[in-house]
């Protein structure tokens, strides 16, 4: 970790405003360093917060490596100084600070916008469709009317599943998991001991509403549905009232939220969560949500040695 942008932390009231307006990037500079091994590799993103206007009507705009010059964790973690976010602070166009900065953190500060939120996301398995995996990862989406403890009941009867599926544990051994809350719900992840080609991903996992039991999908959503007695559902395509256990931002060319550190946006002004690895042991405490739901950016920086232990041990 940069002993100096700690430093900066620490002398100002608001980390994801330490010059008065947005700057997310001494926030992330900050806690990307624990996140080295975990992001390995995986191509960078930022879905960056924008109020609507004549001219832009979407509330974000996302920078990724299929489009953009692409980011990786190391270059990231070297790019981000006090200097560089003063910069920032003082000058408004990337234009404009050509010149006083590096090419890398040119391309640093064209993913994740000065003075806007941005949520913090990497290509899953990498970009560009096709490509092998190393992660399945499945999405617990929160319909209407779900809640967030019912998402961290449904989270804790999954892994269970996973861990008790003889299929599974043929296929691959004893599984690999992680959980993250997302600031709003929850991730699980299965780490394969191998690369494998999208087809295994296809064959054993991608739901397919036609024949929902034909992967591990759709029969462990039946399963957490009858175990939990709540809504549950396989797949990607919303269902009223129910919680989807969603594995399709799997394959390559597809992204997700970073376990550690990122921001949850309510609007392009509201922070409404921030992103944390979780234990399993954690899923069975009853007051689990109340505590997520009470982080904070600094928060997370005063305990993030605490908050890193609970990466999967291969990420650590």
């Amino acid at each position: 970790m940069s002993k100096d942008l700690l430093k900066l932390a620490n002398e100002v009231e608001h980390v994801i405003k330490p010059f008065g307006e947005f700057e997310i990037l001494l926030f992330y500079g900050i806690v990307a360093e624990k996140m080295k091994k975990f992001l390995a590799g995986k191509e960078l993103a930022a879905k960056n917060w924008i109020s609507p206007s004549p001219t832009f009507k979407l509330p974000y705009l996302i920078k990724r490596g299929s489009k953009e010059p692409p980011l990786f964790i190391d270059v990231f973690t070297r790019a981000i100084t006090p200097e560089f976010l003063e910069t920032r602070s003082k000058i408004k166009s990337l234009k404009d600070a050509r010149g006083k900065i590096t090419k890398t953190q040119e391309n640093v500060w064209n993913y994740f916008l000065p003075r806007k939120l941005s949520d913090f996301f990497y290509a899953t398995n990498g970009e560009n469709p096709g490509k092998p995996i190393d992660r399945i990862f499945f999405d617990l989406d929160r319909g209407e009317s779900i809640t967030a403890g019912q998402a961290q009941t449904a989270a804790k009867h999954l892994i269970q599943t996973i861990r008790d599926d003889k299929d599974m544990v043929g296929l691959l051994g004893k599984p690999d998991v992680g959980i993250a809350w997302t600031g709003k719900s929850f991730h699980v992840f299965i780490f394969l001991r191998k690369k494998m080609p999208n087809s295994f991903y296809v064959k054993n996992f991608q739901y397919a509403q036609s024949k929902p039991l034909d992967t591990f999908t759709g029969r462990w959503a039946e399963q957490v549905k009858k175990e939990t007695k709540l809504n549950v559902v396989g797949g990607h395509e919303k269902t009223k009232n129910a919680l989807n256990i969603d594995p399709s931002q799997t394959p390559s060319g597809k992204l997700c939220r970073v376990p550690l550190s990122s921001l949850h946006m309510h609007d392009p002004k509201t922070v409404d969560g921030v992103s944390l690895p979780v234990t399993e042991r954690m899923l069975g405490d009853p007051n689990l949500i109340k505590e997520l739901e009470s982080y904070t950016p600094e928060r997370v920086i005063k305990e993030l040695d605490k908050l890193a232990k609970r990466l999967p041990k291969r990420f650590q």
